[in-house]
């Protein structure tokens, strides 16, 4: 049966040094804490194009890994992100990874959808886990 769970969450975006060689890509460190039915941090990288020749068209994508109590149930697992923006319009998937759980979120599976409003970040997850013992 697929659960919800849904908050808030704050990020910090910290810019890494950029290599030889990696003209209009940006790499950037993630932090967040999550609020809500998920209670916890995440830490993580993304890679992100840094500019097309198009306004508002771009690329990213990340992996956090996810520490915390979902619901009460404590664990870790990870995130990965996929998006894209055409002149303006995002497309963003962000999916469990297969198998990443630990503990008491072990086998969890699911995608986590991210909503921005006036610079407000919050979440909504819709997951399954395995029935606790």
């Amino acid at each position: 049966m697929t659960m919800h769970a849904s908050g808030t969450f704050d990020v910090k975006l910290t810019p890494q040094a950029a290599e030889d060689g990696d003209a209009g890509l940006g790499r950037m460190a993630i932090d967040k804490q999550f609020h809500g039915d998920l209670e916890g941090t995440s830490r993580g990288f993304m890679l992100s194009s840094a500019a097309t020749v198009v306004k508002g068209s771009g690329g990213y994508v990340a992996i956090e890994r996810v520490t915390g109590a979902l619901k009460g149930r404590k664990g870790t697992f990870v995130l990965q992100h996929s998006g894209t923006m055409t002149r303006g319009t995002p497309l963003l998937s962000v999916t469990v990874v297969p198998d990443s759980g630990t503990g008491q979120l072990e086998g969890i599976a699911g995608t986590l959808t991210i909503k921005i409003d006036n610079g407000k970040h919050s979440y909504v997850f819709d997951y399954t886990l395995p029935e606790t013992p």
